[in-house]
């Protein structure tokens, strides 16, 4: 209806934590370092609230500092929530510009809460005929619900939009009428914000005493109905419990009037909205609102922008992008015309198209290609032109532009062809520029371009109906290849100007790039697998855990499910009482993770139990069991992929499998790594495994004469240490010193505290604290270092390797001390570790180059932390240990000597 009175108001602190936490794991970040999720999440619900439901009258309503009638009445009210997170305190400033440029309200009363406004304005307007949405997901707005005033839970990328009304309300919670949904909420309680409710009664038992009692009141007056336990419960709880019931009561007479012309919905100020989204860098946004360049006059400009803001979200923005200038090339000719032109330029762009995600098994299906800012080109890949296409691609003197590029040259490989040009890897720029977020191309593309790209699914579909690309029309296969060929072009300048900018260009092409084509390399070699090993491992393991399970059984005095924490936190901390106080998790139940159970060792035998079938359970399931089944049908290897653009210290990792995280401790670990074996018999496996490289870059970085003399005199380090702690020569230090001065010489680096050196060494804080004390007195420019590492991170926001590798550490000046603290361990450790990745890296280029100049049969395999794994011909060993050690040793030219420990055998375990 045209004239509808229609009213929103928004839970302006919900939505904000909602928004800063749907990107909690890849955060927005922009190029000043600003945290921008929170704001561009809160955007969107503006956005989509306005374009959706067309308001009448809209305001956001805010919490304030002050304390409340909750508080006063019920101190421990909501007193246990964390701090405000940074992200979203240094988010508020923007978000009330952001209000003001929007013309929304912001709405708060002191004394009161955010819920308590919005259910006397939502009251007081139902009075006057509106129609009232409350945007929340809190539940404890549903006893506001009426036949005028709705609960508007936003959507996600899982959920839609939901309205609820009386009906849906009463639904949800299984009750007769709506005012029940405050005993409800008082009876259950709620943890988030510290009220406790009845003791043992949830959900379900609620439901049902409203059904029998209809209030809370009517449940304590007929508590003699009851039995047992809960017959106490109820009894012994009716003070606590109506103080639930009330802190659980919204407040409907707040002193605020409902001021209808000020929360009227007006249309957005533009210049104050552009001005604001060009400071956030929120390119895809601020596209929709700018007028376009035939508007008419400054009131057409508006209504345009208008708009264009609130037009569908999930339209594609195009900056520079004209689907016109796509064209799919059939024709051998138009072929031979367009790869003379991309000769002429020197340089282009290519997306590879192939019918499966897997580049060990891929076909190639077609190639996009663009040389221009604003064209580009697809060419299906068959008979008649592949021959043009590898010439293309095989060119020496041509720059070619990619994402991702180790994937296109695993798959190139496979169909005989070989990039001989100079690379360039959008990926991996953006990697080096933004080692902590996100690095798709949709991704990339939106952040700098303003570019919506097409995702697959919306082309392919997906499950048992999803296409092949070769199955798609020829106009949806060139969109999808030529937009993002075109998107890589694009990138590829803007991305080359800013490494220059912050001195990592030389790092992208001396090392990240060279680095690309030998993980190329490794993950084609992939490496043997012992299956038949495995499978009699998985059968000794499974009669282990039967066994186990039964010791487990035995000591509870009763059957479980041991792989269910809710039944294993029952057991531990309601029938046996291991903890007087439990930790519990944010839907409260009992914390049961290893950590927790850790801290329990000692108490019982069953403790102990539990974390050997928990060990056993995960190797079985994460290699025993699963790495047969990664075996390759057409090589009979594994090949895992490397991942160069993920950790943000510049170490690799690895998936499919994942051989960073194979034990090495346990003896189960252990046999795992003895499945991985050499191809034949001619072969052998060796490994060369870097000796304390991060104590030696600490001791090169931090020039400190104790630990610089150990290691320049070939003294073992952690005696060297632990006769300096524990003030003794180094010939009395025994096996206890040492492997505490071990813990003390690894945790620093780590940022340990006298508490984690506790746990690890089994001693008392106290005495760890004492061990941390002489340490630094008797390396004292350890400290300094640490100290000035801090101190640059504080002034700069990033820290550097010895290569010029960043780490950008944006919460190093935070105000929430905890996050601070884990800055300031980052800026300590990310140098350390980081130099140590780049080390390693230079190293497997170096070896790389020298055994395919010499035709080596031998073969690099795998890169693990500080370690590398070779199949070694047995023919090649004295040449391939000898030019293995001098590349890896003189990687780079440090205070103190590099030393590799060099083993081989006929499994990996043997080997190293």
């Amino acid at each position: 209806m045209e004239n509808e009175k229609k009213l929103f108001l928004l839970d302006g602190f919900a939505l904000i934590y909602r928004a800063y936490f749907a990107f909690a794991k890849n955060p927005r970040i922009n190029s000043k370092g600003l945290d921008t999720s929170a704001i561009f999440g809160f955007t969107n619900t503006l956005n989509e609230v306005i374009r959706k439901e067309n308001p009448s009258h809209i305001a956001v309503v805010f919490d304030r500092s002050a304390p409340t009638k909750r508080h006063i009445e019920y101190p421990e009210y909501k007193a246990q929530r964390d701090a405000m997170p940074d992200g979203i305190r240094e988010a508020l400033p923007y978000i009330d510009k952001l209000l003001e440029a929007f013309n929304i309200p912001k709405l708060y009363k002191d004394g009161f809460e955010a819920d308590d406004v919005i259910g006397t304005l939502a009251k007081k307007a139902e009075e006057k005929g509106y129609k009232t949405y409350m945007m929340t997901s809190d539940k404890d707005f549903a006893q506001l619900v009426s036949e005028n005033i709705f609960m508007y839970r936003p959507g996600n990328k899982w959920q839609p939009t939901t309205i609820l009304g009386v009906p849906e309300v009463l639904e949800k919670f299984n009750i007769t009428r709506i005012d029940q949904v405050i005993d409800f909420l008082g009876m259950m309680g709620d943890t988030a914000d510290n009220i406790p409710g009845i003791p043992g009664v949830g959900k379900k038992t609620a439901q049902k005493f409203l059904k029998k009692y209809d209030t809370m009141e009517g449940l304590f007056a007929n508590s003699n109905d009851l039995k047992g336990k809960m017959k106490e419960n109820i009894e012994s709880s009716e003070a606590i419990g109506l103080l639930c019931k009330k802190l659980v009561t919204i407040i409907t007479d707040v002193p605020i009037g409902l001021d209808e012309n000020n929360l009227k919905y007006e249309p957005i100020n533009i210049k104050k909205t552009t001005e604001l989204f060009e400071e956030l860098e929120f390119r895809t946004l601020l596209q929709r609102i700018t007028p376009k360049k035939e508007t008419a006059s400054t009131e057409n400009s508006s209504q345009s922008a208008q708009f264009e803001l609130f037009s569908q979200s999930n339209s594609k923005i195009k900056t520079n992008i004209n689907l016109s200038e796509f064209d799919f090339i059939e024709d051998i000719q138009e072929t031979k015309d367009i790869i003379i032109e991309i000769r002429n330029h020197k340089e282009f762009s290519f997306q590879l198209i192939t019918d499966t995600d897997n580049a060990l098994t891929g076909k190639i299906t077609g190639v996009a290609v663009s040389y221009l800012r604003n064209k580009s080109y697809y060419f299906p890949f068959n008979d008649s032109n592949k021959g043009l296409i590898r010439n293309l691609l095989n060119d020496e003197t041509l720059k070619l532009i990619g994402f991702d590029v180790k994937s296109a040259i695993k798959i190139l490989n496979r169909h005989d062809i070989e990039i001989k040009g100079k690379l360039f890897d959008v990926q991996i720029a953006h990697y080096l520029l933004h080692p902590d977020t996100r690095n798709s191309l949709d991704i990339i593309s939106e952040n700098y371009l303003g570019i919506i790209l097409t995702e697959k699914s919306s082309i392919l579909g997906k499950g048992k109906t999803k296409l092949l690309f070769s199955e798609l029309k020829a106009d949806l296969i060139t969109n999808y290849a030529c937009e993002r060929s075109l998107s890589i072009f694009n990138l590829f300048k803007i991305l080359e100007k800013e490494m220059i900018e912050s001195r990592v260009i030389d790092l992208f092409e001396k090392m990240e790039l060279p680095l690309s084509e030998v993980l190329a390399r490794m993950e084609l070699e992939g490496i043997a697998l012992d299956v038949k090993m495995l499978d009699n491992l998985s059968v000794e393991l499974t009669k282990k855990l039967e066994i186990i399970t039964s010791t487990i059984h035995n000591l509870a005095g009763t059957k479980f499910n041991i792989a269910s924490p809710k039944q294993m936190g029952e057991l531990l901390f309601e029938k046996m009482k291991l903890n007087k106080k439990p930790k519990k998790t944010k839907s409260g139940q009992y914390a049961t993770s290893e950590e927790e159970l850790l801290k329990l060792k000692g108490k019982h035998p069953i403790i102990e139990e539990i974390l050997t079938f928990r060990g056993i359970k995960k190797l079985l399931s994460t290699y025993v069991d699963a790495l047969p089944n990664l075996v390759n049908t057409e090589t009979h290897r594994i090949h895992t992929t490397f991942n160069q653009s993920v950790a943000s210290t510049g170490r690799l990792s690895s998936v499919n499998p994942n051989i960073q995280n194979i034990p090495i401790r346990t003896e189960i670990g252990m046999k795992v790594r003895e499945a991985f074996v050499p191809r034949n018999n001619t072969f052998t496996l060796m490994s060369a495994d870097y000796s304390q490289i991060e104590l030696r870059i600490m001791a090169s970085l931090s020039k400190d004469e104790g630990m610089l003399t150990a290691f320049n005199n070939g003294i073992d380090i952690h005696s060297a240490t632990a006769a300096k702690v524990y003030n003794v020569p180094v010939e009395e230090v025994d096996r206890i010193m040492r492997s505490n001065a071990k813990s003390v010489n690894f945790g620093i680096i780590y940022g340990i505290s006298a508490f984690g050196l506790s746990q690890n060494i089994g001693v008392s804080r106290k005495e760890a604290g004492e061990i941390i004390n002489n340490y630094f007195e008797q390396f004292p420019k350890v400290r300094e270092y640490m100290q000035w590492s801090i101190d640059q991170a504080r002034d700069k926001e990033y820290v550097e390797t010895i290569m010029g590798r960043r780490r950008y550490l944006k919460n190093i000046n935070a105000k929430n001390g905890m996050i601070r603290a884990m800055a300031e361990r980052n800026a300590i450790n990310a140098p350390i570790q980081g130099s140590a990745a780049d080390i390693i890296k230079i190293a497997m280029i170096e070896v790389d180059k020298e055994i395919v100049k010499r035709n080596m049969k031998s073969r690099m395999l795998l890169q693990v932390h500080d370690e590398l794994i070779f199949d070694m011909h047995k023919s090649e060993a004295d040449v391939l240990k000898s030019l293995v050690k001098e590349k890896m040793e003189q990687a780079v030219s440090l205070q103190v000597p590099l030393i590799v420990d060099i083993g081989e055998g006929d499994n990996w375990l043997k080997a190293h």
